[in-house]
């Protein structure tokens, strides 16, 4: 990520390579649209939202963030990029 070295291989990309490419990966909850009514509030007591905050307080900052959104940025040198392109998630077969 710092633009100077690939963060796969380490080779570095200002020196041993003419171009480096950039890989922006979003990560984040996909939650079904869904329409909340007075009635759902009013179902939802005390004790649901006490649950709810007890549960957050058992996670760090950094745990709570990642079920919900985090962004991962990637210098990659031309091989590197070439192997992402064709496997970008290593371990999954092909038409999965």
């Amino acid at each position: 990520m710092d633009g100077i070295s690939c963060d796969r291989c380490g080779k570095g990309l200002l020196i041993d390579e003419e171009v480096r490419y950039q890989v922006h990966i979003v990560v984040q909850a996909a939650y079904d649209p869904m329409e909340i009514t007075r009635e759902d509030l009013e179902k939802s007591g005390h004790f649901d939202w006490k649950t709810l905050m007890e549960s957050l307080s058992q996670l760090t900052e950094e745990e709570a963030q990642d079920q919900i959104h985090r962004e991962l940025r990637f210098d990659l040198c031309p091989p590197c990029q070439k192997l992402y392109l064709t496997t970008p998630l290593p371990g999954l077969t092909e038409g999965r």
